[in-house]
């Protein structure tokens, strides 16, 4: 029972955490994002010609069948409504 009350912080914790954020200032927290942003960038990896070629591949093929799809669906439905309330004579 002592050991879960020790592997999850207390409220106690997340009210000093929030005292914490309080007393900054709007500038320091501005530039503590700012920080954060550039450090999570550094983490980037930016894709090889390969990668970006076959990314973009299967991202055109995706796009081009779901338009077969929504065309094949569109002739479908536009000829049962034809069909439902008959066609201009």
């Amino acid at each position: 029972m002592a050991r879960r009350l020790l592997d999850t912080p207390g409220e106690d914790v997340a009210v000093a955490k929030l005292e914490r954020q309080a007393r900054r200032g709007p500038f320091a927290r501005i530039a503590l994002f700012l920080r954060q942003v550039i450090a999570e960038l550094r983490k980037v990896v930016a894709p090889t010609r390969r990668e970006l070629v076959t990314y973009t591949a299967v991202v055109l093929g995706f796009v081009v069948v779901m338009m077969a799809v929504v065309y094949v669906l569109d002739l479908a439905f536009s000829a049962l409504v034809v069909f439902l309330f008959g066609g201009a004579s």
